[in-house]
Protein backbone atom coordinates (compact mmCIF):
# COMPACT_ATOMS: atom_id res chain seq x y z
CA UNK A 1 0.00 0.00 0.00
CA UNK A 2 1.26 3.46 -0.86
CA UNK A 3 0.08 6.38 1.25
CA UNK A 4 0.15 9.89 -0.09
CA UNK A 5 0.18 11.45 3.37
CA UNK A 6 3.96 11.65 3.23
CA UNK A 7 4.08 13.41 -0.14
CA UNK A 8 4.54 17.16 -0.09
CA UNK A 9 1.63 19.06 -1.58
CA UNK A 10 1.70 22.28 -3.57
CA UNK A 11 0.34 24.10 -0.52
CA UNK A 12 3.02 23.13 1.97
CA UNK A 13 1.98 22.02 5.48
CA UNK A 14 -1.62 23.29 5.56
CA UNK A 15 -4.13 21.06 7.37
CA UNK A 16 -5.44 18.45 4.91
CA UNK A 17 -8.96 19.11 3.70
CA UNK A 18 -9.61 15.43 2.91
CA UNK A 19 -7.92 12.28 4.20
CA UNK A 20 -8.71 8.76 2.91
CA UNK A 21 -7.33 5.82 4.86
CA UNK A 22 -7.49 2.20 3.72
CA UNK A 23 -10.59 2.63 1.55
CA UNK A 24 -11.94 -0.52 -0.05
CA UNK A 25 -15.06 -1.51 -1.95
CA UNK A 26 -16.40 -5.00 -2.69
CA UNK A 27 -19.08 -6.07 -5.14
CA UNK A 28 -18.90 -9.63 -6.45
CA UNK A 29 -15.16 -9.18 -5.92
CA UNK A 30 -12.99 -6.37 -4.53
CA UNK A 31 -12.83 -3.42 -6.94
CA UNK A 32 -10.95 -1.12 -4.56
CA UNK A 33 -8.52 -2.19 -1.87
CA UNK A 34 -6.52 -0.28 0.72
CA UNK A 35 -6.38 3.15 -0.91
CA UNK A 36 -4.93 5.93 1.26
CA UNK A 37 -4.63 9.49 -0.02
CA UNK A 38 -4.45 13.01 1.41
CA UNK A 39 -5.67 16.16 -0.31
CA UNK A 40 -4.55 19.63 0.81
CA UNK A 41 -6.40 22.94 0.24
CA UNK A 42 -5.65 24.35 -3.22
CA UNK A 43 -4.14 21.08 -4.44
CA UNK A 44 -5.03 19.30 -7.68
CA UNK A 45 -4.59 15.55 -7.36
CA UNK A 46 -4.64 13.75 -10.70
CA UNK A 47 -6.21 10.30 -10.42
CA UNK A 48 -5.44 8.02 -13.34
CA UNK A 49 -5.37 4.36 -14.34
CA UNK A 50 -6.94 1.95 -16.80
CA UNK A 51 -10.70 1.57 -17.17
CA UNK A 52 -11.95 -0.54 -14.28
CA UNK A 53 -8.94 0.34 -12.12
CA UNK A 54 -11.22 1.87 -9.47
CA UNK A 55 -11.04 5.61 -10.21
CA UNK A 56 -14.79 6.17 -10.53
CA UNK A 57 -15.51 3.92 -7.55
CA UNK A 58 -13.13 5.93 -5.35
CA UNK A 59 -14.67 9.18 -6.60
CA UNK A 60 -18.18 7.94 -5.82
CA UNK A 61 -17.16 6.98 -2.27
CA UNK A 62 -15.73 10.46 -1.71
CA UNK A 63 -18.93 12.08 -3.01
CA UNK A 64 -21.45 9.90 -1.15
CA UNK A 65 -22.72 7.98 -4.17
CA UNK A 66 -21.66 4.63 -2.76
CA UNK A 67 -20.44 3.59 0.72
CA UNK A 68 -17.00 2.15 1.32
CA UNK A 69 -16.81 -1.49 2.40
CA UNK A 70 -13.89 -0.65 4.68
CA UNK A 71 -11.62 2.20 5.62
CA UNK A 72 -12.58 5.71 6.68
CA UNK A 73 -12.28 9.38 5.69
CA UNK A 74 -11.85 12.74 7.42
CA UNK A 75 -12.99 16.09 6.02
CA UNK A 76 -11.36 19.13 7.58
CA UNK A 77 -10.27 16.99 10.54
CA UNK A 78 -13.79 15.63 11.27
CA UNK A 79 -15.05 12.13 10.54
CA UNK A 80 -16.59 12.02 7.08
CA UNK A 81 -18.89 9.24 5.80
CA UNK A 82 -21.62 10.76 3.59
CA UNK A 83 -24.65 8.57 3.08
CA UNK A 84 -25.77 10.40 -0.07
CA UNK A 85 -24.60 12.85 -2.70
CA UNK A 86 -26.84 15.49 -1.15
CA UNK A 87 -25.15 15.11 2.23
CA UNK A 88 -21.71 15.35 0.63
CA UNK A 89 -22.71 18.52 -1.26
CA UNK A 90 -24.04 20.09 1.94
CA UNK A 91 -20.54 19.58 3.37
CA UNK A 92 -18.95 21.17 0.29
CA UNK A 93 -17.90 18.03 -1.62
CA UNK A 94 -19.13 18.00 -5.22
CA UNK A 95 -18.60 15.87 -8.31
CA UNK A 96 -18.87 16.37 -12.05
CA UNK A 97 -19.50 12.84 -13.24
CA UNK A 98 -18.34 11.31 -16.50
CA UNK A 99 -21.96 10.37 -17.21
CA UNK A 100 -24.02 13.55 -17.08
CA UNK A 101 -26.49 14.02 -14.23
CA UNK A 102 -28.63 16.73 -15.80
CA UNK A 103 -32.42 16.48 -16.08
CA UNK A 104 -32.99 16.73 -19.83
CA UNK A 105 -36.63 17.87 -19.55
CA UNK A 106 -35.73 20.90 -17.40
CA UNK A 107 -34.19 24.17 -18.56
CA UNK A 108 -30.53 25.08 -18.16
CA UNK A 109 -31.42 27.48 -15.34
CA UNK A 110 -33.50 24.87 -13.50
CA UNK A 111 -30.63 22.37 -13.71
CA UNK A 112 -28.07 24.89 -12.50
CA UNK A 113 -30.16 25.91 -9.46
CA UNK A 114 -31.88 22.61 -8.73
CA UNK A 115 -32.47 22.37 -4.99
CA UNK A 116 -32.05 26.12 -4.45
CA UNK A 117 -34.51 27.71 -6.86
CA UNK A 118 -35.42 31.29 -5.85
CA UNK A 119 -39.08 31.41 -4.84
CA UNK A 120 -41.67 33.43 -2.96
CA UNK A 121 -44.77 31.96 -1.35
CA UNK A 122 -44.14 28.69 -3.21
CA UNK A 123 -43.85 30.35 -6.65
CA UNK A 124 -40.56 30.25 -8.55
CA UNK A 125 -39.18 33.72 -9.29
CA UNK A 126 -38.16 33.04 -12.89
CA UNK A 127 -36.53 36.40 -13.54
CA UNK A 128 -34.26 35.90 -10.52
CA UNK A 129 -33.62 32.28 -11.51
CA UNK A 130 -32.53 33.25 -15.02
CA UNK A 131 -30.34 36.10 -13.72
CA UNK A 132 -28.55 33.79 -11.25
CA UNK A 133 -28.15 31.12 -13.92
CA UNK A 134 -26.70 33.65 -16.37
CA UNK A 135 -24.09 34.65 -13.78
CA UNK A 136 -23.14 31.01 -13.24
CA UNK A 137 -22.91 30.36 -16.99
CA UNK A 138 -20.75 33.45 -17.47
CA UNK A 139 -18.19 32.08 -15.01
CA UNK A 140 -17.31 29.35 -17.49
CA UNK A 141 -17.74 31.28 -20.73
CA UNK A 142 -21.28 30.19 -21.61
CA UNK A 143 -22.82 33.65 -21.96
CA UNK A 144 -24.27 32.65 -25.33
CA UNK A 145 -26.56 29.99 -23.83
CA UNK A 146 -30.08 31.15 -22.95
CA UNK A 147 -30.85 29.94 -19.38
CA UNK A 148 -34.41 29.12 -20.53
CA UNK A 149 -33.14 26.58 -23.10
CA UNK A 150 -34.17 22.96 -22.39
CA UNK A 151 -31.09 20.87 -21.66
CA UNK A 152 -32.26 18.28 -24.21
CA UNK A 153 -31.77 20.92 -26.95
CA UNK A 154 -28.03 21.24 -26.18
CA UNK A 155 -25.25 19.13 -27.63
CA UNK A 156 -23.34 16.72 -25.39
CA UNK A 157 -20.36 19.09 -25.11
CA UNK A 158 -22.56 22.00 -24.06
CA UNK A 159 -24.34 19.77 -21.54
CA UNK A 160 -20.94 18.86 -20.10
CA UNK A 161 -20.13 22.56 -19.65
CA UNK A 162 -23.48 23.15 -17.94
CA UNK A 163 -22.78 20.21 -15.60
CA UNK A 164 -19.43 21.77 -14.72
CA UNK A 165 -21.02 25.20 -14.17
CA UNK A 166 -23.59 23.61 -11.85
CA UNK A 167 -20.83 22.52 -9.49
CA UNK A 168 -18.84 25.77 -9.44
CA UNK A 169 -20.19 26.99 -6.12
CA UNK A 170 -18.57 29.37 -3.66
CA UNK A 171 -18.98 26.94 -0.74
CA UNK A 172 -17.12 24.09 -2.48
CA UNK A 173 -14.29 22.55 -0.45
CA UNK A 174 -13.54 19.48 -2.58
CA UNK A 175 -14.43 19.15 -6.27
CA UNK A 176 -14.13 15.83 -8.12
CA UNK A 177 -13.93 16.12 -11.91
CA UNK A 178 -14.37 12.76 -13.68
CA UNK A 179 -13.19 13.06 -17.31
CA UNK A 180 -14.53 16.63 -17.53
CA UNK A 181 -12.96 17.46 -20.90
CA UNK A 182 -13.89 14.26 -22.77
CA UNK A 183 -16.45 16.15 -24.86
CA UNK A 184 -14.90 19.64 -24.80
CA UNK A 185 -13.02 21.51 -27.50
CA UNK A 186 -9.65 23.17 -26.77
CA UNK A 187 -11.33 26.54 -26.18
CA UNK A 188 -13.78 25.12 -23.63
CA UNK A 189 -11.00 23.12 -21.98
CA UNK A 190 -8.99 26.33 -21.58
CA UNK A 191 -12.02 28.00 -19.96
CA UNK A 192 -12.33 25.09 -17.54
CA UNK A 193 -8.64 25.28 -16.64
CA UNK A 194 -9.02 29.00 -15.87
CA UNK A 195 -11.78 28.11 -13.42
CA UNK A 196 -9.62 25.39 -11.86
CA UNK A 197 -6.79 27.90 -11.35
CA UNK A 198 -9.26 30.30 -9.71
CA UNK A 199 -10.60 27.57 -7.40
CA UNK A 200 -7.08 26.55 -6.42
CA UNK A 201 -6.35 30.16 -5.48
CA UNK A 202 -9.41 30.08 -3.18
CA UNK A 203 -8.24 26.88 -1.46
CA UNK A 204 -10.56 24.39 -3.18
CA UNK A 205 -9.04 20.91 -3.35
CA UNK A 206 -9.59 19.10 -6.64
CA UNK A 207 -9.49 15.44 -7.62
CA UNK A 208 -9.06 15.36 -11.40
CA UNK A 209 -9.76 12.03 -13.13
CA UNK A 210 -8.53 11.91 -16.72
CA UNK A 211 -6.84 9.77 -19.35
CA UNK A 212 -5.53 12.84 -21.17
CA UNK A 213 -2.04 12.93 -19.73
CA UNK A 214 -1.12 16.26 -21.32
CA UNK A 215 -3.94 17.83 -19.26
CA UNK A 216 -2.60 16.34 -16.05
CA UNK A 217 0.79 17.86 -16.72
CA UNK A 218 -0.88 21.25 -17.21
CA UNK A 219 -2.94 21.43 -14.00
CA UNK A 220 -1.99 18.70 -11.49
CA UNK A 221 0.29 19.04 -8.47
CA UNK A 222 0.32 15.32 -7.61
CA UNK A 223 -0.59 12.20 -9.57
CA UNK A 224 -1.94 8.96 -8.11
CA UNK A 225 -2.05 5.82 -10.25
CA UNK A 226 -4.56 3.02 -9.63
CA UNK A 227 -4.21 -0.45 -11.09
CA UNK A 228 -6.66 -3.29 -10.41
CA UNK A 229 -8.16 -1.38 -7.48
CA UNK A 230 -4.86 -0.72 -5.72
CA UNK A 231 -2.77 2.42 -5.43
CA UNK A 232 0.53 1.67 -7.20
CA UNK A 233 2.13 5.09 -7.33
CA UNK A 234 1.83 8.61 -5.89
CA UNK A 235 4.30 11.29 -6.87
CA UNK A 236 4.61 15.00 -7.70
CA UNK A 237 3.43 15.70 -11.23
CA UNK A 238 6.39 17.93 -12.08
CA UNK A 239 8.96 16.05 -14.12
CA UNK A 240 6.83 12.94 -14.73
CA UNK A 241 7.21 11.75 -18.31
CA UNK A 242 4.10 10.68 -20.17
CA UNK A 243 5.55 7.35 -21.27
CA UNK A 244 6.53 6.29 -17.73
CA UNK A 245 3.12 7.28 -16.39
CA UNK A 246 1.42 5.21 -19.08
CA UNK A 247 3.59 2.24 -18.23
CA UNK A 248 2.65 2.54 -14.54
CA UNK A 249 -1.02 2.65 -15.53
CA UNK A 250 -1.16 -0.30 -17.92
CA UNK A 251 1.89 -2.34 -16.93
CA UNK A 252 3.32 -2.24 -20.46
CA UNK A 253 4.78 0.24 -22.93
CA UNK A 254 2.33 1.96 -25.30
CA UNK A 255 3.74 3.41 -28.50
CA UNK A 256 2.86 6.80 -29.95
CA UNK A 257 1.23 7.01 -33.39
CA UNK A 258 1.92 10.67 -34.11
CA UNK A 259 4.73 10.01 -36.63
CA UNK A 260 2.90 7.30 -38.55
CA UNK A 261 2.80 7.57 -42.37
CA UNK A 262 -0.41 8.11 -44.28
CA UNK A 263 -2.25 4.90 -45.15
CA UNK A 264 -2.58 4.05 -48.83
CA UNK A 265 -6.18 4.91 -49.65
CA UNK A 266 -8.26 2.87 -52.07
CA UNK A 267 -11.26 3.80 -54.21
CA UNK A 268 -14.08 6.04 -53.00
CA UNK A 269 -16.50 4.06 -50.84
CA UNK A 270 -18.88 6.87 -49.88
CA UNK A 271 -19.56 10.13 -51.67
CA UNK A 272 -21.56 12.93 -50.00
CA UNK A 273 -22.73 15.86 -52.09
CA UNK A 274 -24.53 18.99 -50.84
CA UNK A 275 -25.80 17.24 -47.70
CA UNK A 276 -27.53 19.63 -45.33
CA UNK A 277 -30.16 20.17 -42.67
CA UNK A 278 -31.23 23.74 -41.97
CA UNK A 279 -28.41 25.86 -40.55
CA UNK A 280 -26.93 22.95 -38.59
CA UNK A 281 -25.26 21.20 -41.55
CA UNK A 282 -24.92 23.26 -44.71
CA UNK A 283 -24.18 21.73 -48.12
CA UNK A 284 -21.33 19.41 -47.12
CA UNK A 285 -19.31 17.64 -49.84
CA UNK A 286 -16.84 14.88 -49.02
CA UNK A 287 -15.39 11.66 -50.39
CA UNK A 288 -14.46 8.79 -48.08
CA UNK A 289 -11.99 6.21 -49.40
CA UNK A 290 -11.54 2.59 -48.48
CA UNK A 291 -8.58 1.96 -46.22
CA UNK A 292 -8.52 5.42 -44.63
CA UNK A 293 -9.60 7.23 -41.47
CA UNK A 294 -10.99 10.70 -42.21
CA UNK A 295 -11.25 12.86 -39.09
CA UNK A 296 -13.72 15.65 -38.38
CA UNK A 297 -12.57 18.46 -36.09
CA UNK A 298 -14.42 21.59 -35.00
CA UNK A 299 -15.90 23.42 -32.05
CA UNK A 300 -18.94 22.18 -30.15
CA UNK A 301 -21.94 23.16 -32.26
CA UNK A 302 -19.95 23.19 -35.51
CA UNK A 303 -22.07 20.40 -36.99
CA UNK A 304 -19.69 17.43 -36.64
CA UNK A 305 -22.06 15.10 -34.81
CA UNK A 306 -25.03 16.35 -36.80
CA UNK A 307 -23.25 15.45 -40.05
CA UNK A 308 -22.66 11.91 -38.82
CA UNK A 309 -26.30 11.62 -37.81
CA UNK A 310 -27.37 12.66 -41.31
CA UNK A 311 -25.04 10.13 -42.94
CA UNK A 312 -26.46 7.44 -40.62
CA UNK A 313 -30.11 8.40 -41.27
CA UNK A 314 -30.76 9.35 -37.64
CA UNK A 315 -31.94 12.83 -38.77
CA UNK A 316 -33.64 13.76 -42.03
CA UNK A 317 -31.67 15.81 -44.55
CA UNK A 318 -33.20 18.83 -46.31
CA UNK A 319 -30.88 18.56 -49.29
CA UNK A 320 -28.06 16.62 -50.85
CA UNK A 321 -27.35 13.00 -51.71
CA UNK A 322 -25.26 10.04 -50.57
CA UNK A 323 -23.70 7.44 -52.85
CA UNK A 324 -22.08 4.24 -51.62
CA UNK A 325 -19.60 2.72 -54.07
CA UNK A 326 -18.77 -0.96 -54.27
CA UNK A 327 -15.71 -0.48 -52.04
CA UNK A 328 -15.01 -3.38 -49.74
CA UNK A 329 -17.47 -6.17 -49.35
CA UNK A 330 -18.26 -7.76 -46.01
CA UNK A 331 -18.84 -11.18 -44.68
CA UNK A 332 -22.25 -10.57 -43.17
CA UNK A 333 -24.32 -10.26 -46.32
CA UNK A 334 -24.29 -6.47 -46.65
CA UNK A 335 -24.66 -5.48 -50.30
CA UNK A 336 -21.46 -4.29 -51.95
CA UNK A 337 -23.30 -2.93 -55.00
CA UNK A 338 -23.28 0.84 -55.58
CA UNK A 339 -26.24 2.52 -53.87
CA UNK A 340 -27.56 6.06 -54.23
CA UNK A 341 -30.07 7.93 -52.07
CA UNK A 342 -31.47 11.40 -52.62
CA UNK A 343 -31.29 13.30 -49.31
CA UNK A 344 -30.24 10.56 -46.94
CA UNK A 345 -31.34 7.17 -45.63
CA UNK A 346 -34.94 6.90 -44.42
CA UNK A 347 -33.74 5.39 -41.14
CA UNK A 348 -30.61 4.06 -39.39
CA UNK A 349 -31.78 0.54 -40.21
CA UNK A 350 -31.59 1.31 -43.92
CA UNK A 351 -28.08 2.71 -43.43
CA UNK A 352 -27.01 -0.39 -41.50
CA UNK A 353 -28.33 -2.65 -44.24
CA UNK A 354 -26.32 -0.62 -46.74
CA UNK A 355 -23.18 -1.32 -44.72
CA UNK A 356 -22.85 1.76 -42.46
CA UNK A 357 -22.32 1.57 -38.69
CA UNK A 358 -22.19 4.29 -36.00
CA UNK A 359 -20.34 4.41 -32.70
CA UNK A 360 -22.47 7.07 -31.00
CA UNK A 361 -21.13 9.80 -28.70
CA UNK A 362 -23.79 9.02 -26.06
CA UNK A 363 -23.32 5.35 -25.28
CA UNK A 364 -25.81 5.13 -22.42
CA UNK A 365 -28.89 6.61 -24.03
CA UNK A 366 -28.18 5.78 -27.67
CA UNK A 367 -25.66 2.95 -27.82
CA UNK A 368 -26.35 0.27 -25.22
CA UNK A 369 -29.03 -1.93 -23.70
CA UNK A 370 -27.76 -1.34 -20.17
CA UNK A 371 -29.59 -4.16 -18.31
CA UNK A 372 -28.53 -6.72 -20.92
CA UNK A 373 -25.25 -8.67 -20.77
CA UNK A 374 -22.13 -7.95 -22.78
CA UNK A 375 -22.94 -10.91 -25.03
CA UNK A 376 -26.28 -9.47 -26.17
CA UNK A 377 -24.94 -5.95 -26.67
CA UNK A 378 -22.10 -7.16 -28.89
CA UNK A 379 -24.03 -9.57 -31.14
CA UNK A 380 -27.29 -7.60 -31.55
CA UNK A 381 -25.87 -5.69 -34.54
CA UNK A 382 -25.99 -8.84 -36.69
CA UNK A 383 -28.22 -11.57 -35.27
CA UNK A 384 -28.28 -13.37 -38.61
CA UNK A 385 -24.62 -14.24 -38.07
CA UNK A 386 -25.45 -16.11 -34.85
CA UNK A 387 -28.73 -17.72 -35.91
CA UNK A 388 -29.91 -20.51 -38.18
CA UNK A 389 -33.47 -20.88 -39.49
CA UNK A 390 -34.63 -18.25 -37.01
CA UNK A 391 -33.07 -19.99 -33.98
CA UNK A 392 -30.26 -18.43 -31.99
CA UNK A 393 -27.05 -20.47 -32.03
CA UNK A 394 -26.04 -19.81 -28.43
CA UNK A 395 -22.63 -21.44 -28.63
CA UNK A 396 -21.62 -19.34 -31.64
CA UNK A 397 -23.00 -16.17 -30.06
CA UNK A 398 -20.97 -16.78 -26.91
CA UNK A 399 -17.85 -17.59 -28.91
CA UNK A 400 -18.08 -14.35 -30.93
CA UNK A 401 -18.81 -12.22 -27.87
CA UNK A 402 -15.95 -13.83 -25.95
CA UNK A 403 -13.48 -13.27 -28.83
CA UNK A 404 -14.36 -9.61 -29.30
CA UNK A 405 -14.39 -8.96 -25.57
CA UNK A 406 -10.88 -10.36 -25.32
CA UNK A 407 -9.73 -8.52 -28.45
CA UNK A 408 -10.68 -5.15 -26.95
CA UNK A 409 -9.67 -6.14 -23.41
CA UNK A 410 -13.09 -5.50 -21.88
CA UNK A 411 -12.57 -5.69 -18.11
CA UNK A 412 -15.45 -7.78 -16.76
CA UNK A 413 -16.35 -10.92 -14.86
CA UNK A 414 -17.53 -12.51 -18.09
CA UNK A 415 -19.72 -11.94 -21.12
CA UNK A 416 -22.88 -12.48 -19.04
CA UNK A 417 -22.15 -9.41 -16.89
CA UNK A 418 -24.71 -6.62 -17.32
CA UNK A 419 -23.28 -3.71 -19.30
CA UNK A 420 -24.69 -1.26 -16.72
CA UNK A 421 -22.15 -2.53 -14.18
CA UNK A 422 -19.11 -1.84 -16.38
CA UNK A 423 -17.00 1.29 -16.19
CA UNK A 424 -17.68 3.97 -18.81
CA UNK A 425 -14.61 3.09 -20.84
CA UNK A 426 -15.46 -0.61 -20.92
CA UNK A 427 -19.01 0.24 -22.00
CA UNK A 428 -17.48 2.14 -24.92
CA UNK A 429 -15.45 -0.91 -25.89
CA UNK A 430 -18.65 -2.98 -26.01
CA UNK A 431 -20.21 -0.46 -28.42
CA UNK A 432 -17.09 -0.65 -30.57
CA UNK A 433 -17.15 -4.47 -30.51
CA UNK A 434 -20.72 -4.45 -31.79
CA UNK A 435 -19.69 -2.82 -35.06
CA UNK A 436 -16.62 -4.99 -35.44
CA UNK A 437 -19.07 -7.92 -35.32
CA UNK A 438 -21.27 -6.29 -37.97
CA UNK A 439 -18.28 -5.87 -40.32
CA UNK A 440 -19.54 -2.67 -41.98
CA UNK A 441 -18.05 -1.11 -45.11
CA UNK A 442 -18.24 2.37 -43.55
CA UNK A 443 -17.89 3.02 -39.82
CA UNK A 444 -18.86 6.39 -38.35
CA UNK A 445 -17.07 7.11 -35.08
CA UNK A 446 -18.39 9.89 -32.83
CA UNK A 447 -15.95 10.45 -29.94
CA UNK A 448 -15.08 6.72 -29.98
CA UNK A 449 -12.48 6.91 -27.19
CA UNK A 450 -14.41 9.15 -24.78
CA UNK A 451 -13.58 7.96 -21.27
CA UNK A 452 -11.23 5.25 -22.55
CA UNK A 453 -7.79 4.88 -20.97
CA UNK A 454 -4.52 5.10 -22.91
CA UNK A 455 -3.96 1.35 -22.95
CA UNK A 456 -7.45 0.68 -24.26
CA UNK A 457 -7.05 3.49 -26.79
CA UNK A 458 -4.00 1.72 -28.17
CA UNK A 459 -6.11 -1.43 -28.56
CA UNK A 460 -8.84 0.51 -30.39
CA UNK A 461 -6.31 2.25 -32.63
CA UNK A 462 -4.82 -1.15 -33.51
CA UNK A 463 -8.31 -2.32 -34.47
CA UNK A 464 -8.77 0.77 -36.67
CA UNK A 465 -5.50 -0.14 -38.39
CA UNK A 466 -6.75 -3.68 -38.97
CA UNK A 467 -10.05 -2.46 -40.38
CA UNK A 468 -8.31 0.05 -42.65
CA UNK A 469 -5.98 -2.68 -43.91
CA UNK A 470 -9.08 -4.74 -44.72
CA UNK A 471 -10.40 -1.88 -46.87
CA UNK A 472 -12.94 -0.43 -44.47
CA UNK A 473 -13.56 3.32 -44.49
CA UNK A 474 -13.92 5.34 -41.28
CA UNK A 475 -15.22 8.86 -40.59
CA UNK A 476 -14.20 9.91 -37.08
CA UNK A 477 -15.30 12.86 -34.93
CA UNK A 478 -13.14 13.74 -31.94
CA UNK A 479 -12.75 16.78 -29.70
CA UNK A 480 -9.14 15.71 -29.09
CA UNK A 481 -6.98 17.21 -31.84
CA UNK A 482 -4.00 15.15 -30.73
CA UNK A 483 -6.02 12.00 -31.28
CA UNK A 484 -7.11 13.07 -34.76
CA UNK A 485 -3.55 14.02 -35.68
CA UNK A 486 -2.27 10.64 -34.47
CA UNK A 487 -4.93 8.41 -36.03
CA UNK A 488 -6.28 10.07 -39.18
CA UNK A 489 -5.02 10.18 -42.75
CA UNK A 490 -6.96 13.39 -43.47
CA UNK A 491 -8.73 15.81 -41.16
CA UNK A 492 -11.75 17.83 -42.22
CA UNK A 493 -12.69 20.89 -40.16
CA UNK A 494 -16.32 21.90 -39.53
CA UNK A 495 -17.24 25.49 -38.68
CA UNK A 496 -20.73 26.96 -38.55
CA UNK A 497 -22.23 23.85 -40.13
CA UNK A 498 -19.87 23.90 -43.13
CA UNK A 499 -16.90 21.75 -44.01
CA UNK A 500 -14.39 24.59 -44.40
CA UNK A 501 -11.35 22.52 -45.31
CA UNK A 502 -9.67 19.13 -45.45
CA UNK A 503 -6.01 18.78 -44.46
CA UNK A 504 -3.68 15.98 -45.59
CA UNK A 505 -1.42 14.09 -43.16
CA UNK A 506 1.98 15.73 -43.04
CA UNK A 507 0.58 19.09 -44.13
CA UNK A 508 -1.36 20.11 -41.02
CA UNK A 509 -0.43 21.67 -37.70
CA UNK A 510 -2.56 22.06 -34.60
CA UNK A 511 -2.65 25.83 -35.19
CA UNK A 512 -3.95 25.34 -38.74
CA UNK A 513 -6.76 23.10 -37.53
CA UNK A 514 -7.73 25.52 -34.76
CA UNK A 515 -7.65 28.50 -37.13
CA UNK A 516 -9.97 26.68 -39.53
CA UNK A 517 -12.32 25.76 -36.66
CA UNK A 518 -12.62 29.44 -35.71
CA UNK A 519 -12.91 30.65 -39.29
CA UNK A 520 -16.70 30.90 -39.19
CA UNK A 521 -18.94 30.30 -42.17
CA UNK A 522 -19.54 32.36 -45.29
CA UNK A 523 -19.08 29.38 -47.60
CA UNK A 524 -15.41 30.12 -48.31
CA UNK A 525 -12.63 27.66 -47.81
CA UNK A 526 -8.97 27.96 -48.39
CA UNK A 527 -7.69 27.02 -51.78
CA UNK A 528 -5.32 24.13 -52.25
CA UNK A 529 -1.65 25.05 -52.32
CA UNK A 530 -0.16 26.23 -55.57
CA UNK A 531 3.30 25.01 -54.63
CA UNK A 532 4.94 22.76 -52.02
CA UNK A 533 6.06 25.86 -50.11
CA UNK A 534 2.48 26.84 -49.31
CA UNK A 535 1.99 26.17 -45.57
CA UNK A 536 -1.27 24.20 -45.71
CA UNK A 537 -3.11 21.91 -48.05
CA UNK A 538 -6.79 22.65 -47.73
CA UNK A 539 -9.75 22.14 -50.03
CA UNK A 540 -13.49 22.21 -49.65
CA UNK A 541 -13.87 18.58 -50.58
CA UNK A 542 -11.85 15.45 -50.38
Amino acid sequence: MIAAQHAESATGTAMPVLVMEGLGKDYAAPVLDGVSLTLAPGQVLALTGENGAGKSTLSKIVCGLTPASRGHMRLGGAAYAPSSRREAEQLGVRMVMQELGLVSTLSVAENLLLGRLPHRAGWIRRADMHALAAQQLARIGLQHIDPATPVAALGIGQQQMVEIARNLRDDTRVLVLDEPTAMLTPRETAQLFEQIDAMKAHGVAIIYVSHRLEELQRIADQVAVLRDGRLVDVRPMAGVREDELVERMVGRAVHSLEDRPRRKAGPVVMQVRGLGRGQVVRAVDLDLHSGEVLGLAGLVGSGRTELLRLVFGADRADQGEITLGSGSGSGNGNSARPQHVQGNWRSPMQAIRAGIGLVTEDRKSQGLLLPQPIRVNITMSDLAAVARSGWLRTAKERSIAQRLSQLLRVRSHGIEQAVSTLSGGNQQKVVFARWIHRDCRVLLLDEPTRGVDVGARADLYAELDRMAAAGKAMLMVSSDLRELMAVCDRIGVMSGGRLVGIFERGQWTEQMLLSAAFSGTGGRSAAPPSSPSTPASVSASA
